[in-house]
């Protein structure tokens, strides 16, 4: 695989390494306050990291349940607590695409990586490794969201 790709897989291995030391030891009561009116929560920001680490594995050939796809999509609307998954549904779901899409990550043939890019969905080569690029890129902006929260929540910064 190219070396440009072992850097993107990198992107994905460091995102995942920083979010979880961002969500350790957050009480459960944590995960739903937010710094603003018009700002996500914790439980927000990871179910829309977990459902697009699991498009990014779909697109790797991978099977996904994208069952949580509308409640995390941007500009979805806020709903009540209790219509959210629990943190352990969360905190499970994270471990569980985030070492499935690092198998894909490793395991996607180069053939398969140069192909072009689904239709209607962002690339920055046409190919699909643009589009993977572009995920790595989305999550990484998430992932300094996550830290943000946390250290916002009283529990010290992430990186540093």
């Amino acid at each position: 695989m190219e070396t440009d790709f072992k850097n993107i897989t990198g992107i994905f291995k460091a995102n995942t390494d920083i979010v979880n030391k961002a969500i350790a030891g957050v009480e459960p009561d944590h995960w739903f306050k937010t710094p603003g009116d018009d700002s996500n929560h914790l439980t927000w920001m990871m179910g829309h990291l977990i459902v697009h680490r699991g498009l990014t594995l779909k697109f790797l050939g991978g099977d996904y349940d994208d069952t949580w796809s509308k409640l995390f999509a941007r500009g979805s609307e806020r709903v009540a607590d209790d219509q959210y998954p629990s943190v352990e549904e969360i905190r499970n779901a994270w471990q569980d695409v985030s070492s499935r899409l690092s198998a894909a990550l490793r395991d996607t043939p180069d053939d398969v990586m140069t192909q072009g890019a689904p239709k209607g969905v962002p690339s920055f080569d046409g190919k699909l490794t643009g589009t993977v690029a572009f995920f790595a890129f989305h999550d990484a902006y998430h992932t300094g969201q996550v830290s943000f929260l946390r250290k916002w929540l009283g529990y010290g910064q992430t990186v540093g």
